[in-house]
């Protein structure tokens, strides 16, 4: 299993209203697919990209991080998904050989986000189609591993600069999933005005990132261990996606196709 750090979710650890988002991104983005090659960016410990297999598709994950996906292999090898460590912005990966591909929560991790969507239209198939999931700016909280922010206007140009087709589609979730959010964000609010001097943005982002990771995990023992192991009764089932990419989306769901050669 994953270590906590904040850069993906592990079961068990991360907050059910996070596992279930990142859930609810999945089963919209597999309920999009049909038979053929599947490729799921960073897939972590592989358990959302298992829920991709099917008989007539096949599943290949892959993480910057070669022992995640060395877990990942073990785990899930003999159900059939393929995993293998590999950089998402230089995939090896065979030019327009994918039927699918999922990017889940990646696009923003990285400076530059347009060379990842431009990775991903090189190994997409004429005919195929690719997912971008992404938070909406106004709940994405406190990450240093988040090195861009997008609304839909943002990701609508960035994905329309490499694809003929693009659709954005929102994220939303019930009552219950706002209150839960707003109250763990409140929480986090209060600590983090103990940094009161804003050091942790005046520090190089590595030595930030370094402290994040690892006061992470105590803050969601002392803060967020109610919120765990479905504690909360919060699931997959109280999100839905919508046309609706105002404020009150969570997600971000860009789906594309027909990519542009030598974009």
């Amino acid at each position: 299993m994953s270590k906590l750090t904040g850069e993906r979710p592990v079961e068990g650890v991360t907050p059910d209203s996070l596992l279930a988002l990142h859930e609810a991104g999945y089963r919209a983005v597999s309920a999009r697919l049909g038979p053929g090659w599947v490729l799921d960016i960073g897939c972590g410990d592989g358990f959302e990209s298992a829920s991709f297999l099917a008989p007539d598709r096949s599943v290949l994950g892959i993480d910057y991080s070669v022992g995640v996906a060395q877990d990942a292999s073990r785990r899930w090898s003999e159900k059939g998904l393929r995993v293998a460590g590999m950089d998402a912005l230089r995939l090896g990966i065979r030019d327009a050989s994918m039927d699918w591909v999922c990017s889940s929560h990646v696009v923003e991790h990285f400076e530059r986000p347009e060379d990842h969507v431009r990775e991903v239209g090189r190994i997409l198939a004429d005919s195929g189609t690719a997912f971008f999931l992404t938070p909406n700016r106004p709940f994405d909280f406190e990450n240093p591993f988040h090195l861009v922010q997008f609304e839909r206007d943002d990701l609508s140009a960035l994905l329309g600069d490499h694809f003929a087709n693009v659709h954005v589609f929102g994220m939303g979730a019930t009552p219950r999933v706002h209150e839960d959010f707003a109250a763990r964000r409140a929480k986090a609010e209060k600590l983090l005005r103990l940094d009161f001097l804003d050091l942790r943005h005046r520090m190089p982002r590595s030595w930030y990132i370094g402290f994040y990771t690892r006061v992470l995990p105590v803050a969601y023992r002392l803060l967020a261990k109610s919120d765990t192991s479905g504690a909360t009764g919060i699931t997959a089932d109280d999100f839905f996606i919508s046309d609706d990419t105002s404020d009150a989306a969570l997600v971000l769901l860009g789906v594309v196709s027909s990519p542009f050669r030598g974009s």
